[in-house]
């Protein structure tokens, strides 16, 4: 018989791949001899068994009971008894942290019977009778499918009726009222009473657990997160324990350090009187730990001691959740906290010099995306600004948009093309479509632990939380600050570091880590105000941890850039070379009408003379080039685009030929023109006569090309310089393709050496874009100096997709249904992988050392560069302000393997 159910003190924080991430540490901290209050996990492969039969596998009700009956017979109670009846949560936990995306359910085993038993047992009342109307509310929401909206309305009646605002002005009659219009609603919507056995409690809220697995709000968050729907979650019995029990009980969530900033200290929210639930919906605006402290010493210095516990135990920063009983401190939940990007590397830092972790392990704990946000602009804060309020920064980051008052609402403007923020008393999980199509999200309750900072700071999305100043009426789609209302429409902006809210515009500066980064350390911290320490701290984190990087990284940077300006700027931000240098943007503007020249050309002479005019052009272009990255390799991509490209639109030069010929103002150029632009014109131009194809039928188009390159190279050694410039012929198939180019280019380069004087080394090598080229890489690589994969093509072309076509037309679709988990476009593809892997194989088995690089996009993927890294590429090239994320990822990805290999 298959295990499907372990005790707590079966299990631990390694097993997460059975028992999620939720049950694995409470499991450890059973073993730590924390106080955990008891109680067993039900597998992940239940809940896969699940999923694939439609039902639950036939043995796990017996598990289940086996385990229900230890865990009630060392409580000495029986789930529901009617006296002091045992209670039971029911908690989803996957393997990865989904926070507020699956489901949850509180107080199993109450009923109409065993409430009368808690509330003797208990001396309380009201506590009795509030938890069965949670019970309740959470069950027919969870299990049952009702709107939850119906219970939230009745209960904001019944405190209105009473004259009340909190949860806690109602007294037990009251909450017994509100129990039978609860139990009203289930009759209502479903045409049953609400379950009364306990085990049918039980049993159908484990199926419930099972099915939020594949909700739609957690398969959005799991195709966001990149975690594969194939995992399933286990689901957590654990025993009941109390916080609304009265003054001397209470909920909390809490950190080890700062989730937000990364400072040191003890960092989370408390609820008195209240149950796990409440503070992370945010529906009551929380106290803080020092509070706490004051209200509980004893708990509080508990928690403390735990905290520092289980930080030593796992090396990092944790989040925990707890609840007092009765002056009895008892530890729900923990797991390595979620973190901003600038928490990440000032904890990472701090860490280290604690001698907790070492500087590979710091720099495992951070990643390119989070170097990436934190070179994001921010306020000026010299700016003229209006002020609204001023509340808890939740997710750092300078958000601007329009006020949105739901989710669907920001969806559909996001899909616009408008930035939005969202605005909620508090979000719940359903609102997460809205949080991802938002650029920052504003609520006007809850703290730091609330649901919607949680999200927030996982996505990297700008949030301020427990804006208790702002009255949000969705109804009337707006909201208050004092005198002044915000309509939904209106631009807001809100800054996640300071937690401040302005009306309108808000203009924007580099970030402290982009001046880091292009000026260097001592410029940047020059720059940060004297009292802004958390700044300072993070620049000196994020150095030292790429410097580490730089230090460890097997794979080579490079940039792509086409003009001096963008070569000046990737060197400035570490660049190692250039990987791509794009000819073609050098033929627009005034040039391209020495193109149409070239094109229109009667006979060589001509067209000689229409290459020759653009021959000074392009070498000055690659020696501005080649001066700015003087002793790096600048890797020199020959004429890729068709022609038709640099010519004008042939509807528009149609409709202009026909205009002129009916007015008796034909021009022969013109008609010239729009013969060749037919000629020219291809129903399919991407697959047709571009790259390689156009430089051997178009006469002496390459050959302009690799002279400018050679004489530019010639020119800049004349100079003192040391270039390093290598040709890179596009779109090769046949090897045939690149000896024709190679032989034509070495004449040139001969011949421009013998008139200079000067000799030249000038490597040929191409590109590897078409599957057919990567299927004979071992051909091609005898007429090759160099490989570089060009990704964006070699996707396509395995796909067979047209970029711009299919991203816009069924790309959301494929996402939705599973078809695919990421854009191709974004991640490299494992067919596309296998592609570029056996060209590697190939090319190196013909030619050993050849060096191979990609200059797609995916070069600055941080995916894609492990893959990369582990391909055995020696570099990869990236827009220059990937760059630093590039570097990052290099370094992570040969730690990551080395820790692979030892393993």
């Amino acid at each position: 018989m298959l295990k499907y159910v372990y005790d707590f003190s079966e299990g631990s924080k390694d097993q997460k791949d059975l028992l999620g991430g939720k049950g694995a540490n409470l499991a450890e901290m059973t073993n730590l001899g924390l106080p955990v209050p008891p109680g067993f996990i039900i597998t992940t492969e239940a809940c896969r068994a699940y999923m694939a039969d439609g039902v639950a596998p036939a043995d796990l009700k017996v598990q289940v009971t086996m385990a229900l009956r230890k865990l009630e017979d060392e409580a000495g109670r029986g789930l529901g008894d009617f006296e002091d009846p045992l209670l039971v949560s029911v908690r989803s936990g996957a393997k990865f942290s989904m926070p507020g995306m699956m489901d949850t359910v509180l107080n199993i085993g109450l009923n109409d019977s065993s409430v009368e038993g808690l509330a003797k047992h208990a001396n309380n009342e009201r506590f009795a009778w509030d938890s069965y109307r949670r019970l309740i509310q959470m069950f027919s929401k969870t299990v049952l499918g009702i709107d939850g909206d119906e219970f939230a309305h009745a209960l904001d009646a019944a405190k209105a009726a009473k004259g009340v605002t909190n949860d806690v002005d109602l007294d037990a009659e009251d909450l017994k009222a509100l129990v039978e219009t609860f139990k009203g609603i289930v009759r209502e919507k479903t045409g049953r009473e609400f379950p009364q056995h306990p085990r049918e409690q039980l049993d159908l809220a484990i199926i419930a657990v099972f099915e939020s697995w594949n909700t739609d709000r957690a398969r959005l968050y799991r195709r966001r997160e990149r975690i594969s729907n194939d995992l399933g979650t286990a689901v957590n019995i654990v025993t009941m324990v109390f916080g609304n029990l009265g003054s001397t009980s209470g909920t909390g969530v809490c950190f080890t350090r700062d989730p937000s900033t990364g400072r040191t200290g003890d960092y989370g929210d408390y609820l008195p009187n209240a149950q796990g639930e409440d503070v992370v919906a945010g529906v009551r605006n929380t106290l803080s730990l020092a509070d706490f402290d004051e209200l509980d010493p004893k708990s509080y210095d508990d928690l403390k001691g735990i905290m520092r516990q289980l930080e030593t135990h796992y090396r990092d920063l944790c989040d925990i959740e707890f609840t007092v009983e009765k002056g009895k401190l008892w530890m729900l939940q923990t797991r390595v906290g979620k973190r901003t990007a600038a928490a990440a590397f000032r904890i990472a830092g701090q860490l280290v010099d604690e001698d907790l972790i070492t500087m590979d392990e710091a720099l495992e704990r951070v990643t390119g995306e989070q170097l990436n946000n934190l070179m994001f602009p921010q306020f000026d804060a010299k700016a003229k600004r209006t002020l609204l309020t001023k509340a808890m920064a939740a997710s750092p980051g300078a958000a601007v948009g329009m006020a949105v008052f739901d989710s669907p609402t920001a969806q559909q403007w996001a899909a616009q093309g408008k930035e939005v923020i969202l605005v909620r008393r508090e979000t719940n999980p359903d609102d997460l479509g809205g949080m991802i199509a938002a650029v920052g999200v504003l609520t006007s309750r809850g703290g730091k632990t609330s649901h919607a900072a949680v999200v927030a700071r996982g996505m990297g999305t700008t949030c301020v939380v427990g804006a208790d100043k702002i009255e949000v009426d969705p109804v009337a789609r707006e909201f208050r600050v004092g005198d002044r209302v915000v309509r939904e429409g209106e631009i807001i902006a809100i800054d996640g570091s300071s937690g401040e809210v302005f009306y309108g515009e808000v203009p924007v500066v580099a970030s402290p880590v982009v001046r880091y980064l292009e000026d260097g350390l001592d410029a940047a911290i020059a720059e940060v105000p004297e009292a802004d320490v958390d700044q300072a701290d993070l620049v000196r984190a994020v150095d030292r941890i790429l410097q580490h990087a730089d230090k460890v990284r097997r794979l080579k940077v490079n940039a792509n850039a086409d003009t001096p300006e963008d070569a000046r700027r990737a060197r400035s931000l570490g660049a190692q070379g250039i990987g791509l240098c794009r000819t073609e943007h050098m033929f627009l503007g005034d040039r391209r009408v020495m193109i149409e020249r070239m094109i229109l050309a009667d006979d060589d002479a001509s067209r000689d003379a229409a290459l020759s005019a653009l021959l000074p052009l392009q070498r000055d272009d690659f020696i501005g080039i080649l001066r700015e990255m003087d002793g790096l390799a600048c890797t020199i991509r020959l004429i890729d685009p068709p022609l038709h490209e640099f010519l004008p639109d042939l509807t528009e030069l149609s409709v202009k030929v026909a205009l002129a010929k009916e007015r008796g103002e034909e021009n022969a150029d013109d008609l010239k023109l729009l013969s060749a632009v037919h000629k020219m014109h291809e129903a399919n131009p991407m697959l047709g006569l571009r790259g390689v194809r156009l430089g051997l039928t178009i006469p002496g188009l390459f050959a302009l090309q690799m002279r400018a390159i050679a004489e530019a190279q010639a020119a800049r050694i004349k100079d003192g310089g040391k270039p390093r410039a290598e040709i890179m012929v596009p779109l090769i198939g046949s090897v045939m393709e690149l000896h024709l180019v190679r032989d034509e280019g070495e004449k040139i380069i001969a011949q421009v050496s013998k008139e200079t004087g000067i000799e030249l080394d000038i490597p040929i090598g191409c590109m590897i874009e078409l599957p057919r080229a990567a299927l004979t890489a071992g051909r091609i690589a005898e007429a090759a100096d160099f490989f570089s994969f060009g990704t964006n093509d070699l996707t396509q072309t395995t796909w067979g997709f047209s970029r711009d076509d299919v991203e816009g037309a069924f790309f959301g679709e494929y996402l939705n249904n599973g078809v695919l988990t990421i854009s191709p476009f974004e991640t490299i593809d494992r067919g596309v992988g296998r592609l570029v892997k056996l060209a590697v194989d190939e090319g190196r088995a013909t030619k050993p050392g050849l060096k191979i690089g990609v200059c797609g996009e995916h070069g600055g993927d941080p995916e894609s560069i492990k893959f990369f890294d582990a391909a055995g590429l020696d570099y990869v090239s990236c827009s220059p302000f990937r760059v630093p994320v590039a570097r990052l990822e290099a370094g992570r990805a040969t730690i990551l393997s080395a820790g692979s290999d030892s393993r």
